[in-house]
């Protein structure tokens, strides 16, 4: 069957953290590691909630502030250096770009309720016919729903679409429901892996 549609994760794939040491200052801060202030921010109850759209991102950065007891007034500056190594693969976007309208382009991301206003104000939403984030549908990866609601959108079968992401257990969900998956790890070897089962 033919490949007609192609969907992306968003976090690890389009952006990634490229520099580590702004989350490193920050985890010191706190006398933690790395991984630790990682998992207090994308592994904590609240995380998952507002993942599942229980919950506004909001009410999340609210319980790390109270976690870490920080004023809210405080809670800008944290998040930015939380996020300040993370950067958006603007080579990545422009070759998403360039298949759309040969293939439908879609975005599948676990991901809190701001991102559909991040990735319309940094001119990414464009690149994709369809958009499916787990706040906004409340089911997260790797749930088959949130890969069958995808399909649904885009109005193709699953041996028809394939999935980028940057997790195993990711890439495993989608295959079991049909799609072809591809593990993103280097970019360029990763689009490699994808154009030979686009055949371009």
């Amino acid at each position: 069957m033919a490949i007609r549609a192609i969907f992306f994760d968003f976090g690890g794939v389009i952006m990634r953290t490229e520099y580590q040491s702004p989350r490193q200052k920050l985890a010191e801060r706190f006398n933690m590691d790395y991984d630790e202030i990682d998992k207090a921010v994308f592994g904590s109850d609240s995380a998952r909630r507002a993942s599942l759209g229980e919950i506004t991102e909001e009410k999340h950065w609210a319980e790390i502030a109270k976690r870490f007891k920080q004023p809210a007034s405080e809670m800008q500056a944290f998040r930015d250096m939380f996020f300040g190594g993370d950067v958006i693969d603007r080579s990545l976007v422009e070759t998403i770009r360039s298949l759309r309208g040969n293939f439908h382009t879609g975005l599948i991301s676990n991901a809190w309720s701001g991102l559909r206003d991040f990735i319309t104000k940094e001119n990414v939403i464009d690149v994709f016919e369809t958009v499916v984030i787990s706040a906004e549908v409340g089911v997260v990866k790797p749930s088959a729903g949130i890969y069958e609601l995808a399909l649904k959108q885009a109005n193709v079968k699953a041996d028809e679409a394939v999935f980028v992401d940057d997790m195993p257990v990711n890439i495993e969900a989608c295959e079991k429901v049909g799609m072809k998956g591809v593990l993103f790890n280097d970019p360029q070897e990763s689009l490699k892996r994808l154009n030979q089962l686009l055949k371009i």
